[in-house]
């Protein structure tokens, strides 16, 4: 598997994530995040590292507005992502590549198929949308599955198929949530490996993890939570 591209396929500007003073609160009181602030600044390659229950999922479904803070400010790109009205939410999301731990993906399409959807609702021609697709999967080793359903593909592959379908729309950033949670420690490398090869090209990384082994090897910097706050 190749993962190191040979030349930037994805595209960015400035970019800058923030959050000041940010408290989640779910129904019933429950809180999980409680006043948390940092920066993510272009080019990081960053880990949000904690127990379970620490809010990681949380502080990362922030990002997209999946979920919206209780309190506090969160900037991404310069927008206020609290403040954003539901039609401006594709435009946010359209610069974030996103991969969750439900990968939701397509298993009565093929391969090629799962990659090729986000771009169906752009501009893009139906040969410059192919020629994307197929450049993602190369970048992650999965263009001789192209017409492979995902069933048959091993966990690892699916966590790539996923990863492709992520950044082909060329996102300024890439943000994981425990993307080797149900990997071996080869596949789970394999995994960081390719998106520290995106870093590489200025792909801005946000990768919540509690393997305190990929954390020593690929982070820049580490952002620890416990019990929802930002403790490191």
């Amino acid at each position: 598997m190749t993962c190191s591209p040979s030349s930037p396929v994805i595209s960015w500007g400035h970019w800058l994530i923030s959050f000041a003073s940010v408290v989640k609160r779910y129904p019933g009181g429950q809180e999980g995040l409680k006043g948390v602030s940092f920066a993510i600044e272009p080019g990081d390659f960053a880990f949000v590292a904690g127990h379970s229950g620490a809010g990681k999922s949380t502080l990362l479904k922030l990002i997209p507005a999946l979920e919206r803070p209780s309190s506090g400010t969160i900037l991404v790109n310069g927008q206020n992502v609290g403040a954003l009205k539901r039609a401006a939410l594709p435009f946010l999301r359209r610069n974030l590549g996103l991969v969750f731990q439900d990968q939701k993906l397509l298993y009565d399409r093929s391969v090629y198929d799962n990659v090729i959807l986000p771009l169906a609702f752009g501009e893009l021609g139906g040969r410059e949308a192919a020629r994307r697709a197929r450049a993602a999967l190369e970048k992650v080793g999965l263009l001789a599955r192209e017409k492979a359903n995902p069933i048959q593909l091993s966990g690892g592959e699916q966590q790539r198929l996923a990863i492709a379908r992520a950044v082909v729309n060329r996102p300024s950033v890439l943000i994981a949530d425990e993307p080797t949670a149900n990997l071996d420690a080869e596949s789970a490398a394999a995994i960081l490996e390719i998106f520290a090869a995106f870093n590489r090209v200025g792909v801005t990384v946000l990768v919540a993890t509690h393997d305190e082994a990929l954390i020593g090897r690929f982070a820049k910097r580490v952002l620890r939570l416990a019990k929802g706050r930002i403790v490191e």
